[in-house]
């Protein structure tokens, strides 16, 4: 595709249909995202054992916890690529504890999603942890939850586009 292909601007939401996202983002939790169960590992574990637990759950982080099994890091694709790789070290002898991002910012399942979408557009987390009131992992949101839940919002939108043509024409897409 080439930019010249790109539309100039793209249509806003129909009124019905910016009201109805609005009031889902302040009104809908994170439990109705279904947060998938976090892979949890001791900040003693290798890299190399976290990469295998993220292919083995296609999972792509990991949620570093304490003796006390709070949360206390997260490791995810990203560091595999910046941390490890691209820093020239060996995955099967690098501690999480290393390479990990200490005290991430975490959720709880009854916070709004408009939260979760915060976390990721402002600071640019692809997976966010979700805490019990104890700061125990019980769960993960990643950005393929929120995008499944907002084509949930507008399934006969979602389901109608025609393949390969939705960034080409956008004005052909029926807003709801």
């Amino acid at each position: 595709m080439d930019v010249d292909d790109l539309p100039e601007e793209s249509e806003p939401l129909d009124a019905a249909a910016g009201t109805a996202l609005h009031a889902a983002l302040l009104d809908d939790t994170i439990v109705l995202l279904d947060p998938a169960q976090p892979i949890c590992l001791p900040a003693s574990a290798t890299v190399q054992e976290a990469i295998e637990r993220m292919l083995g759950r296609r999972q792509a982080g990991v949620l570093v916890v304490d003796d006390a099994g709070r949360l206390a890091g997260i490791f995810t694709e990203r560091d595999v690529l910046m941390r490890v790789a691209g820093a020239g070290r060996d995955a099967r002898w690098t501690l999480l504890a290393e390479v990990m991002t200490r005290n991430p910012q975490a959720l709880r399942p009854g916070d709004r999603i408009a939260y979760a979408v915060h976390c990721m557009s402002v600071a640019g987390y692809r997976t966010v942890p979700l805490v019990d009131p104890d700061g125990r992992p019980i769960g993960v949101v990643t950005v393929g939850d929120v995008i499944r839940w907002l084509a949930g919002l507008f399934p006969e939108t979602v389901l109608n586009l025609p393949p390969g043509d939705a960034l080409k024409h956008p004005q052909q897409m029926d807003a709801g």
